[in-house]
């Protein structure tokens, strides 16, 4: 048993309570000095730069480079609140080794972080950059995936169209109440102020001249609404022109019947049918007028015709559709306080606030694209998704050669991408670009058709998109290679969510949050740079 020889002291009077040299603070091998180095000698931080103004009155601003240090540093943390940053930089001594023991305030990083959002989003590429030079960003085998974040909003901030009129009489009206009110008792006191003729100040509300205020994002809401049913009711009525000219001109057209189209074209089949009975009838009495009837059977009344009573009901039916089409559309719902977020369902049931965000992994954990939209389907981004993974494809092959662009095409470049049955479209299936693994169904029910059922050879040639796929995930190398696409695309969620606490933005608008998903996507690369670099490779030297 060891016996302490004594206790040591704890002189909290002590001058210094860390050595005044800073490096010393951590040792060298701390990875906060990588990315410090990473920030100050291989990115372009100029855009941070361009947005501020030096040479003026007033204390001497914050550098853009420590402060873009700071925000990498902290969400690789998972801390992303702009207090908790700012108690951080006086705490935890690798946060003051960034800002150099002069703490910003909350206030100064959370306007930073807003007013630079756009270079946010650029610092991407420039990161991406940086990873292809060091080798990272293997495209032998690449995987698309999305996952829904919640928005800086609540889901009982959503409000039907009614609802969002009523709320902009009842806001309207609070203000100009909370005006009158106030005129009535100020009035002497202005005129003392300012003077009879001068208006003054705050002329108009600052209700109604902030655009953050409620009253804005109610009137932004009811704007997006209106341009969102015109678009809808413009594209609703091309279609329908067209089948409708299409019917006019004496073709059969197959198919669902466009929205729209639905009462007309049921209204022409059963005219069609009104007239085809009564010929019939009419044929009928004039062969007994002529005394040529013999023994046919007397036809029966239009309105008692089996094809005339199936063409009604399919009118009653399309004019039903028809109005709770009408009555729904004005129960579209905008959110007050996002306008641009939407509700997202989620795999494991319910909902919640915000955006679909997209992201495009490479084998080796690197994110290679991203996107954020409202619409909760996943295939809808498949189009855009790919372009981008095309993108930083060349990127990736431009830096590691050195090179100007070779006009090497992506299927060259790129080995075979993934996706789950989100994204299964024949339109998706057929579309350009490199080879691709779409599920056709669920994960599970791929794995035993392909244990129970294998199949070899390529699918018959009769064989439509979705059955093709369907036939070559059955083979034992493309069950193969699909089973990589879980840990590639999924993993880069699980680390965002549950190790960097990032379950909603911040910011508000979907401006916004692109970039900040843009952001997190630069500091998970910058997070496997730090992980590649600890097996003891170099940083390249500055281009």
């Amino acid at each position: 048993m060891l016996v302490a020889k004594g206790y040591r002291p704890v002189n909290r009077d002590q001058q210094f309570l860390l050595p005044p040299d800073m490096r010393e603070w951590v040792p060298p091998t701390h990875p906060v000095w990588t990315v410090i180095e990473i920030v100050d000698t291989h990115l372009d931080t100029s855009a941070f730069h361009g947005s501020r103004r030096t040479g003026g009155a007033g204390r001497a601003g914050y550098d853009p480079d420590m402060l873009v240090t700071l925000l990498i540093w902290a969400w690789s943390r998972g801390m992303r609140s702009s207090r908790q940053i700012e108690r951080a930089c006086s705490e935890v001594v690798s946060y003051r080794v960034i800002c150099a023991g002069d703490t910003p305030d909350h206030v100064t990083i959370s306007r930073f972080r807003k007013d630079n959002h756009t270079a946010c989003e650029a610092l991407f590429t420039q990161v991406l950059i940086l990873a292809a030079r060091l080798g990272l960003g293997r495209l032998e085998t690449i995987a698309l995936d999305g996952v829904k974040i919640a928005s800086n909003a609540s889901k009982d901030a959503n409000r039907t169209e009614d609802g969002l009129r009523r709320a902009a009489e009842a806001e309207a009206a609070r203000i100009a109440t909370a005006a009158a009110a106030a005129h009535a008792t100020t009035d002497d006191a202005e005129d003392d102020l300012f003077g009879e003729d001068d208006p003054g100040p705050g002329q108009v509300p600052a209700e109604l001249a902030d655009p953050s205020t409620r009253s804005a994002r109610i009137a932004e809401a009811l704007a997006q609404l209106d341009a969102e049913k015109e678009a809808e009711r413009c594209e609703r009525d091309q279609k329908a022109q067209d089948y409708l000219a299409r019917l006019d001109a004496g073709e059969t057209v197959m198919g669902r019947v466009p929205v729209g189209a639905e009462v007309a074209a049921a209204e022409r089949r059963l005219t069609e049918a009104v007239a085809a009975q009564q010929a019939v009838i009419d044929r009928f009495q004039g062969g007994t007028v002529s005394g040529g009837g013999g023994t046919r059977f007397a036809p029966k009344p239009v309105d008692e015709h089996h094809l005339v009573r199936r063409r009604r009901t399919e009118l009653d039916t399309a004019l039903r559709k028809q109005g709770e089409r009408t009555a729904a559309a004005g129960q579209r719902r905008r959110n007050t306080t996002d306008p641009d977020s939407r509700l997202q369902p989620l795999r494991g049931g319910g909902w919640v606030q915000g955006y679909n965000c997209q992201a495009f992994t490479s084998e080796d954990g690197l994110i290679l694209a991203t996107g954020v939209g409202t619409g909760p389907a996943d295939y809808d981004y498949f189009p855009e998704m790919v372009d981008k993974a095309g993108a930083a494809a060349h990127l990736i092959d431009t830096t590691r050669r050195g090179t100007e662009p070779t006009g090497t095409s992506p299927e060259e470049l790129i080995g075979v991408m993934l996706f789950d049955a989100g994204y299964c479209s024949r339109e998706n299936l057929t579309a350009p670009g490199p080879d691709r693994l779409i599920a056709t169904g669920k994960s599970r029910h791929l794995e035993a058709a392909a244990t129970a059922d294998p199949v070899t050879g390529p699918p018959p040639p009769q064989a439509d998109p979705i059955q093709a796929m369907t036939h070559r995930l059955r083979t034992e190398a493309g069950i193969a290679t699909y089973r990589k696409r879980s840990p590639i695309a999924e993993t880069v969620f699980g680390h965002a969510k549950h190790n960097l606490g990032f379950r909603s933005f911040t910011s508000r608008g979907l401006d916004r949050a692109r970039s900040e998903w843009a952001f997190h996507a630069a500091v998970h690369n910058l997070g496997k740079i730090l992980t590649h670099l600890t097996g003891g490779t170099p940083l390249p030297a500055t281009p």
